[in-house]
C-alpha cells in the first residue's frame, strides 16, 4: 500500500478521541480499514476530507490535547463550509509538527449522539432496501454498521439482499437488460482495487510462465458434492481441499521464486479469486487448507467471501496465498488461462464440469462428466514434468477418491 483514499471520518472536529479509538476509514488497495488514534485528546482539524487521497505518511488530521486548542484552531480562520470536493490543502507556512497551521475546515456543529457510523456499502444497500440506519446495532469494528447488519434488518439473506427487486424481475426473462457501468464516451477512473490489480498484472509480465492443460473426469466428484452440499459444503471448498492435498505431495508447485533461490512456504494457503462489485478482484485465502477439515473450510470460505465483498478482510487474509485457484466453471466457461499472481509459483484455472461423449478403454462409447483445468506456472521454479505430475495426481484424487476429501 502506497496511498489511501479517505472513505469516511468517524469523528468530527471537536469530538473526543481515545487512544486506540477508530477515527476514520481508509480505502487501501483491497480493503477498507479503520485508522486508530495514537493519542487521546480531541480531533482538532480535518486536513483531508472524505473522498481525498494521500500517500502513506502524509498528515491528514490533527489531534490536540484540550478543547481550548480546538477553539484556537477554529479561530485561525475557518468559518465557511468547505467546497463539495475539496483538495488537500498544505499548511500556509512551515511550522513545527506540534502546532501546524491547519487547512480550512468548517466550524463544528454540535455532534448528535445518534450519529450513524456505517460502511459505504451498508449505506448503499440500506438505500436500495429502504432500511433506516438509525437505531440499528452494528457488528463491525467499534459498532460500525456493515452490509450484513442491513441485510438482517431487511429480513433478507445475503444472497437475496445482494439482488435488488428490479434485478430479480429481470432475471426471470431470457435476455437480461445491459448493466450501465458508464455513459457512452465517458472515461471512468480506476478504483484503488483496480489500480492494484493493474500493477500486479504488469508485474506478472516479467515472469517467464507456461501453461499445461488436463482433462479431469468429475462423475464421482459431482455425486459426492450432491451428498455434502446439504451440509454446507461448497464446490470451491471441495476443489481447494483437493488442490491442497495434492500440493502436499508436490511441494514444488506450492513454492515461489526468490532472488536467493526457490522459496518453500511453511504452509499450504490456497487463495481463490473472487470478482468484486464495481470491478477488480480479491483472492481470499483459505489458510492451511490441507490441515483444515472440509466442513470448516466451507464455513471459513463463506465468511471470507462475505467480508471480502464488504471490504473487511485483514491484509493477511488476502495476501498470504501460496497457490491460487480461479474457478470460472460456475459461469459455464469451458476453459481459460489464468495470469500468474506475483509472488507465487502457480495458479490453476478450472472450467465447468459438463457431460461429454468419451470412448472407454474397451472401445465402447459412454457419456461422462469432465472438466478442463489449466495450470499456469513460473518456469524459473516449475518445469513441465512437475506440472504434469501434479495435474495427474489431482485428477486421480478427484476421479477415484473424492470422498477422501472429507477424511483429512
Amino acid at each position: 500500500m502506497t496511498e489511501g483514499k479517505i472513505v469516511e471520518w468517524l469523528k468530527q472536529p471537536g469530538d473526543r478521541v481515545e487512544r486506540g479509538e477508530s477515527v476514520l476509514v481508509v480505502e487501501s488497495d483491497k480493503a477498507d480499514m479503520d485508522v486508530e488514534s495514537f493519542e487521546a485528546g480531541f480531533l482538532g482539524a480535518v486536513l483531508l476530507p472524505a473522498g481525498g487521497t494521500a500517500p502513506v505518511g502524509e498528515t491528514i488530521g490533527l489531534v490536540v490535547q484540550t478543547q481550548a486548542e480546538v477553539l484556537e484552531l477554529q479561530a485561525k480562520g475557518q468559518t465557511s463550509e468547505p467546497p463539495p470536493t475539496p483538495a488537500p490543502a498544505p499548511p500556509a507556512t512551515p511550522a513545527p509538527i506540534a502546532t501546524p497551521t491547519p487547512a480550512p475546515v468548517a466550524t463544528p456543529a454540535p455532534v448528535s449522539s445518534n450519529r450513524v457510523v456505517a460502511s459505504p456499502r451498508a449505506r448503499k444497500l440500506a438505500q436500495q432496501l429502504g432500511v433506516k440506519l438509525e437505531g440499528l446495532m452494528g457488528s463491525g469494528p467499534h459498532g460500525r454498521l456493515v452490509a450484513a447488519d442491513v441485510e438482517k434488518a431487511a429480513g433478507k439473506s445475503p444472497a437475496q439482499a445482494a439482488i435488488p427487486v428490479a434485478a430479480i424481475s429481470v432475471a426471470a426473462i431470457s435476455v437480461a437488460a445491459p448493466v450501465v457501468l458508464a455513459q457512452p464516451g465517458e472515461i471512468k477512473a480506476f478504483s484503488t482495487l483496480q489500480q492494484a490489480v493493474n500493477r500486479n498484472m504488469l508485474a506478472s509480465l516479467n515472469t517467464p510462465s507456461f501453461r499445461v492443460g488436463y482433462t479431469i473426469g468429475t462423475t464421482k466428484l459431482d455425486s459426492f458434492y450432491k451428498q455434502v452440499k446439504p451440509k454446507g459444503v461448497t464446490m470451491t471448498a471441495l476443489l481447494a481441499k483437493a488442490v491442497a492435498l495434492t500440493l502436499v505431495r508436490h511441494p514444488l508447485i506450492n513454492a515461489a521464486y526468490s532472488d536467493a533461490g526457490i522459496s518453500f512456504p511453511n504452509a499450504i494457503n490456497v487463495a481463490v479469486a473472487v470478482a468484486m462489485e464495481g470491478g477488480g478482484l480479491l483472492t481470499p485465502v483459505l489458510a492451511q487448507a490441507d490441515r483444515t477439515d472440509l466442513y470448516s473450510l466451507s464455513r471459513n470460505w463463506a465468511d471470507l467471501v462475505a467480508r471480502a465483498r464488504t471490504k473487511q478482510l485483514k491484509p493477511e487474509e488476502y495476501n498470504s496465498g501460496t497457490f491460487t485457484l480461479s474457478n470460472l466453471g460456475m459461469f459455464g466457461v469451458d476453459r481459460f488461462d489464468a495470469i500468474l499472481p506475483p509472488g507465487t509459483g502457480a495458479i490453476l484455472a478450472v472450467g465447468a464440469s459438463k457431460p461429454v461423449v468419451v470412448a472407454n478403454p474397451d472401445g465402447s462409447i459412454a457419456v461422462k462428466s469432465q472438466m478442463q483445468v489449466n495450470l499456469t506456472a513460473d518456469h524459473r521454479v516449475i518445469y513441465g514434468a512437475d506440472a504434469a505430475a501434479f495435474l495427474k495426481d489431482l485428477a486421480l484424487l478427484i476421479e477415484n477418491e473424492p470422498e477422501n476429501l472429507a477424511l483429512f
